[in-house]
């Protein structure tokens, strides 16, 4: 077992992963920043180091000061969580080239699936079905790449390779402004990632995003924890999940998570990690693969009684597996709302001091969180303040408990998206289940308008 972990995030997460670490006798070293040394893993870890100001450039995406702090502490291992430095293979084969473990893939796998070409080369050669696309990246002939567009059939969507988390990516509809939109792509895609290679697929106008939780141990063993669905969102970001996804069979289910475990076994998988679909007429089609814990992981530990972050851990540590498909059950309903720190008509964020913080309770209620009254949100990073996970018998039960749950939930001094979430919760569409990826956005625009008439 680890002795000493590394926690390289901060918030909501970096608490996650402490409480994980505590339960199996593991010590802590929280990283932080200047800003944030009254957050609250940073007290209860057994130690903490500050790797530098604010600007998350400066601290937590700060590589050397985060190896050092591993280095002085004399750690193990580190922890990335998510976002930050989580999916930078460049990171994680410092952190093994420095002598530590690193919490996560290793760097080879990371690379492979952080370059979107790439990776949907190794997941048709794994046999797992991606949207119709160009099948590699678009050259600079004009002619050929309008003949793939032609063969795809509009609308497409050029993306960026090394792009993720609904940036770079431009919607095509008409073969007139194919061209300007790739040269576009390809700008934005260099300046954001520093890579301008792009590449084209067919654009589904009305999936869903449904996403399968898989666990490796990186020696030849493999399971997955079923799905989620993902599809509240608002500008490509995820606003709510839930499990199990409506309307999805226990066959589909079967089926596209055995294909899951097969492409975690030929890539050499090890730790959590997630493929995402666009789900569309009762086919998934591949479109990128989370090489970490997922923001949503607690409604898949809420169906199915694991504890991913553990088992993260776990493998780390060197273990086999411990859990077989067949001791993977789904039980009951999940649902997470996501809750943020930003005005819920503008989403312009809202940072500032909590003054009242009152968290909601209740049978098969979950508050992942690092707030408290008094703590103060700094403005320098992602506004989501925490999580409001319910899980019930079934989904109407799970609704209505997150229902209650958002009724009870008070945070004083800066606005957050609760009355958002409240009306989602409260749309018909919504509780009928299985709306596409495009429902939220028309919904609060609908809602919006409303408001500006009624006013």
């Amino acid at each position: 077992m680890l002795d000493k972990v590394v926690i390289a995030n901060r918030g909501e997460i970096a608490l996650r992963v402490l409480r994980a670490c505590h339960a199996l006798g593991i010590r802590t070293v929280a990283v932080h920043s200047t800003i944030d040394r009254n957050l609250k893993h940073v007290g209860m870890a057994d130690e903490s180091v500050c790797i530098g100001p604010a600007p998350a450039g400066e601290s937590y995406l700060n590589v050397p000061a985060i190896i050092a702090a591993a280095e002085v502490t004399d750690a193990q291992a580190i922890h990335p969580g998510y976002g930050f430095l989580s999916e930078n293979a460049d990171f994680a084969e410092r952190v093994e080239k420095s002598g530590f473990i690193f919490i996560g893939p290793t760097p080879q796998v990371i690379r492979l699936m952080g370059d979107k070409v790439e990776a949907i080369r190794a997941m048709k050669a794994a046999g797992v079905p991606c949207v119709p696309g160009s099948g590699g990246p678009l050259g600079d002939d004009a002619t050929a790449n309008t003949k793939v567009a032609r063969e795809i059939g509009y609308p497409v969507i050029i993306k960026a390779s090394g792009g993720g988390g609904g940036r770079g990516m431009r919607v095509v509809h008409t073969e007139g402004s194919l061209h300007n939109a790739i040269g576009m792509t390809r700008s934005e895609a260099k300046a954001a990632f520093g890579n301008d290679q792009v590449y084209m697929e067919k654009y589904l106008e009305n999936p869903r995003h449904v996403e399968i939780q898989v666990l490796a141990d990186g020696q030849g063993n493999a399971i997955h924890l079923g799905e989620r669905d993902c599809s509240m969102q608002r500008r490509h970001q995820k606003v709510m999940e839930e499990a199990p996804a409506p309307g999805i069979s226990d066959q589909q289910r079967a089926d596209i998570g055995a294909v899951c475990v097969e492409a975690c076994k030929r890539i050499g998988y090890r730790g959590a990690g997630t493929f995402e679909f666009l789900f569309e007429d009762g086919h998934f089609y591949f479109i990128e693969m989370n090489t970490r814990i997922q923001v949503e992981h607690p409604v898949t530990e809420m169906i199915t009684g694991v504890d991913l972050v553990r088992e993260q851990l776990m493998i780390a540590a060197g273990e086999k597996l411990s859990l077989r498909q067949e001791d993977i059950l789904l039980t009951g309903h999940a649902i997470e709302c996501r809750i943020n720190a930003e005005d819920p008509e503008t989403f312009m964020p809202s940072p500032g001091l909590i003054k009242r913080f009152l968290s909601a309770g209740g049978p098969g209620v979950r508050v992942d969180t690092h707030i408290y009254d008094g703590y103060r949100i700094p403005p320098n990073y992602d506004s989501m303040i925490g999580k409001l996970i319910v899980h019930g018998r079934d989904r109407e039960t799970a609704i209505a408990r997150m229902r209650v749950a958002l009724g009870e939930m008070v945070i004083e001094g800066i606005k957050t998206n609760i009355p958002l979430q409240q009306r989602i919760i409260a749309d018909g569409g919504f509780q009928g289940g299985g709306r596409n990826i495009h429902y939220l956005e028309k919904h609060i625009v609908e809602q919006r308008e409303k408001n500006i008439t009624l006013g």
